[in-house]
């Protein structure tokens, strides 16, 4: 043990123990309001009440956050780097216009060296301050503002899997951003020989074309092979699906229009030609993230479950691209992982916790038996294990299981007055059960970035 960086971290204690699903995220729930978290080396040797705090610790320096809170790190699972200035960006209509009149041209900006390396910093600077240790990011399309964000994201100590947006079609105003069909693949691979890492780092690499929109068939087959080749190395893939399907102008409908295919999942599948069939090799596994996944049929959903392919929903950005509401319990029941992403700038908030926020209110608003209220722990879940799972590293992060990564958060309610009163004079249950449930909800709908004190990964104060 290195006793130089071994420290007890003394606060109110909320975590979902073990490997649970969804469902039993509610048993898996704990609470300690005077709670200890040992550190030593980046790893955690022991949760618990302070007060049964083991001997061998008793002498370890003490960081006292009371009476604020420690929670694991918010795990973003679908975040746009080159979106970074473009979190409010009006284009007058929803996904496609939105893209041509707003994302397009800013994200051309990226060319520039100067304006990409500002973009980089800026972009580290917002993660720390939402309390992300660890996102999946779509990428710049340009291999210098990629490099730039790497660099930055490596000095400052956070978790990142990204990959350059693959572009080789797409409407004018995303020119800049298109590749040839031979240049999409050699950046790639260029990019992930530079900056993947082995299973303990911090980097990782994605292939992550933009959408099925922006690629060729031929697109298609060639990352399949690529994929081959880099899958057993832990290489990532990343990508949206049926996030828009407005009639007539949706981007599901255009999808299964411009292939002749029966989904838009088999795109993604290797069975991109007419008819769906087999012109490839499958995208789909268990580092795979599609975000979005509002409009999925019941085979597309079984299919995700099947290959381990996980789900980023992404409710800030659903509202406001009027992209609709992912359903809950179809989404759920099949089987995959829903983990949760801001979609920044779609979403306009960078914080998981205004995520979850609104992943309470839109299903509770669903219609009829759809309808549901989210209990406060499947949503603390939601923003850390199931985001470590869909990342196929849960056994490194996501809660304060005794040998994981020490990622975590400090919650000091007086930075910020309104989370402040509403725990000091908000009314509680009777029931500790209840009463348990009530404090973490309120933790997780009233903050806001100023309340988050410190931020963590692997012991380090970043």
């Amino acid at each position: 043990m290195n006793t130089e960086t071994a420290r007890v971290h003394r606060g109110h204690v909320f975590h979902i123990a073990g490997s649970p699903v969804l469902g039993d995220a509610a048993e898996s729930l704990v609470e300690f309001e005077d709670g200890a978290l040992v550190v030593a080396s980046g790893k955690i040797l022991w949760c618990g009440n302070h007060a049964d705090l083991p001997a061998e610790y008793l002498e370890m320096s003490v960081d006292d956050h009371r009476p604020g809170f420690l929670i694991p790190g918010f795990v973003d699972t679908h975040v746009h780097f080159p979106q970074t200035f473009t979190g409010d960006a009006y284009g007058g209509g929803q996904l496609l216009e939105w893209l041509e009149r707003c994302v397009f041209p800013s994200e051309a900006r990226f060319s520039d060296l100067d304006f990409a390396s500002v973009a980089a910093a800026r972009f580290c600077d917002r993660r720390i301050a939402a309390g992300t240790t660890a996102a999946m990011v779509f990428g710049s399309a340009f291999p210098h503002a990629q490099d730039a964000l790497f660099t930055e994201t490596a000095r400052r100590g956070l978790r990142i899997v990204s990959g350059r947006g693959i572009q080789t079609r797409g409407p004018a105003s995303a020119a800049p951003l298109i590749t040839s069909e031979a240049d999409a693949i050699r950046l790639t691979r260029e990019e992930i020989e530079k900056w993947h890492g082995d299973a303990d780092s911090l980097l990782h690499v994605a292939v992550v074309p933009r959408f099925s929109l922006s690629v060729t068939t031929d697109t298609f087959a060639a990352l399949g092979d690529l994929y081959d080749d880099v899958r057993t190395d832990g290489v990532y893939f990343h990508s949206h699906l049926n996030e828009n399907d407005r009639p007539g102008t949706g981007e599901v409908a255009a999808t299964k229009e411009v292939f002749g295919t029966h989904t838009y999942l088999d795109t993604y599948d290797g069975k991109f030609l007419a008819g769906s069939k087999t012109g490839g090799s499958s995208l789909l596994g268990r580092r795979s993230i599609l975000a979005h996944a509002v409009h999925c049929e019941d085979g597309e959903l079984a299919r995700m479950a099947e290959t381990g392919t996980s789900i980023s929903h992404c409710p800030t950005s659903q509202q406001f691209l009027g992209s609709g509401t992912m359903p809950w319990k179809r989404t759920v029941a099949s089987g995959v992982t829903v983990s949760m992403g801001s979609d920044h700038g779609g979403g306009d908030e960078f914080c998981i916790a205004r995520v979850l926020n609104d992943s309470f209110k839109v299903h509770i608003s669903e219609p009829g038996d759809d309808g549901l209220s989210l209990h406060p722990a499947e949503l603390l879940f939601s923003g850390t294990l199931a985001g470590a799972r869909a990342l196929d590293m849960e056994e490194r992060f996501g809660n304060f299981d005794v040998g994981k990564d020490a990622d975590f958060l400090v919650i000091d309610p007086s930075l910020w007055e309104p989370l402040h009163d509403a725990l000091a004079y908000g009314h509680f249950s009777d029931d500790p059960t209840l009463a348990r449930d009530q404090r973490l909800f309120t933790l997780l709908m009233t903050m806001r970035e100023p309340a988050i004190a410190h931020v963590h990964v692997r012991g380090r104060r970043l």
